[in-house]
């Protein structure tokens, strides 16, 4: 069987769809070979030959050469086959070229839906394959249509969707602009591959880095974290492998020019480069910039980190919306809490009076608990014996009586706040009540007058 237009459709599908021409020719053979057997049985041996130099297919009915036919559409006689081959015996199995006018309509049918079937899964299996590996990417695309929110951008090959969570709040588009976003998952699907794109997402700000500043694409500088808020503040983490190469200043560019094109991508997004640190005090100053720190109380164990600064510089710290603050602990992936110096230093001296309420508490063992994170009563109450006996020169009775009369000290505190809480909400009058109380007459009054004139 020739098809003169096979190699045009295959060349021209493998083009503009992306998929590999063995698939589509596979595909058709298939699809003739269903043909086939719809005319001639489904147990009838068909092999299809196709050419690529021509772009010929050829379909053989195969059949054995035996004495008595049993099975007609599998078997030939003796006689049938020297029509085919003059030197045949019994035994042999000889192909029979079949002319496509021989599959009739209704075989034809089928073969047209087995290609149609078979093109779809190949061209949904090559979108998933081209865009797998673009994963984790920028990609460019045009925006399409919108769906309940979401927009439907135009990649070409196929479309891929933007979720409002994925979208930035103060950007708005309209059907034909070109839009610029991070494929954040390419999911393979029962209908075809669905790729997920997002301009919020942290990582598109470290790819923007990559396509602006030379340095993060050679692995020269490297972005260790980012936090987002999309469209309004952002603080990426770097470092440097090499000494003489400042990450912050390869990132910021001259006079700032590699910014200024990320910021005008991501619509005046303000980006804070945070030059990162291995220890983590020096870090979380880093981050919190530019707010002035002069001290950090760390907390290992619950990761966390009390930042002491100036009065002046507390609003800095915490910037518009507590958005600095809020960066930076998700940059640093530690529970700050910022106050300023004179908060710092009331709660300094209440902890000082609450454990000097203690026997045997002098100033110096206060300070040496209080360094330790023992800086109230209840610290005290809910300590280990242990941990208190391996920081000061106590034994393990004299703590113990510490710790129970930190407990006490508690219990009477709490009992004393709670009457005074009971004392403070009294009961409104019930003024329909007190009215009533008001207008009614005086019993005993009345009765005294009238013994008066009696008398």
């Amino acid at each position: 069987m020739l098809i003169t237009d096979i190699k045009r459709i295959v060349d021209q599908l493998s083009r503009e769809k992306g998929i590999d021409a063995e698939v589509l020719i596979a595909t058709i053979k298939d699809a003739v070979e269903s043909a086939a057997k719809k005319k001639f049985g489904s147990s009838a041996d068909i092999e299809i030959h196709y050419d690529k130099p021509s772009g010929q297919i050829e379909v053989f009915h195969f059949k054995e050469v035996v004495e008595t036919i049993e099975f007609p559409d599998k078997e030939l006689s003796l006689e049938q086959g020297y029509e085919y081959d003059p030197d045949c015996e019994i035994g042999d199995s000889l192909g029979i070229r079949i002319d496509a006018g021989e599959f009739g309509r209704i075989a034809a049918q089928t073969a047209k839906q087995v290609i149609i079937q078979k093109f779809r899964e190949a061209e949904r299996n090559a979108v998933y394959e081209n865009f797998i590996h673009k994963k984790g990417q920028i990609i460019n695309g045009i925006v399409h249509r919108f769906d309940r929110g979401s927009i439907i951008v135009n990649l070409g090959q196929t479309e891929a969707v933007m979720r409002p969570r994925d979208q930035m709040p103060n950007e708005t588009y309209k059907r034909g602009d070109r839009i610029r976003a991070y494929v954040v998952d390419v999911l393979e699907e029962s209908k075809g591959a669905q790729i997920i794109l997002s301009r919020s997402h942290p990582d598109f700000l470290i790819e923007l880095f990559k396509t602006e500043v030379p340095e993060v694409a050679e692995g020269i500088v490297t972005i260790l974290e980012a936090a987002r808020y999309p469209g309004v503040r952002a603080k990426i983490a770097v470092q440097s492998s090499d000494s003489d190469v400042d990450p912050v200043g390869a990132c910021v560019g001259m006079k700032g020019s590699r910014i200024q094109n990320i910021v005008q991508e991501l619509r005046g997004e303000k980006i804070d480069v945070v030059p990162w640190n291995p220890d983590i005090a020096k870090f979380v100053c880093n981050s919190l910039a530019p707010a002035e720190i002069t001290r950090v109380v760390i907390d290992e164990d619950n990761q966390s980190m009390e930042v002491i600064v100036p009065e002046d510089h507390l609003s800095i710290s915490i910037g518009k919306n507590g958005q600095n603050i809020s960066l930076a602990c998700e940059l640093t992936g530690w529970h700050l809490q910022v106050m300023s110096e004179e908060e710092y230093s009331r709660g300094i001296k209440q902890g000082y009076d609450d454990l000097m309420r203690l026997s045997g508490i002098n100033i110096a063992t206060a300070e040496i608990l209080l360094s330790a994170g023992f800086s109230s009563l209840a610290d005290i109450a809910e300590a280990l014996v242990d941990d208190i006996c391996s920081l000061v020169d106590f034994d393990e009775k004299q703590v113990v009586e510490i710790i129970a009369e930190a407990k006490q000290l508690l219990a009477v505190g709490n009992k004393k706040e709670e009457k005074e809480s009971q004392e403070e909400i009294i009961p409104e009058p019930d003024s329909e009540q007190d009215s009533k109380e008001d207008t009614k007459p005086d019993t005993k009054a009345t009765t005294d007058s009238a013994e008066t004139e009696e008398e």
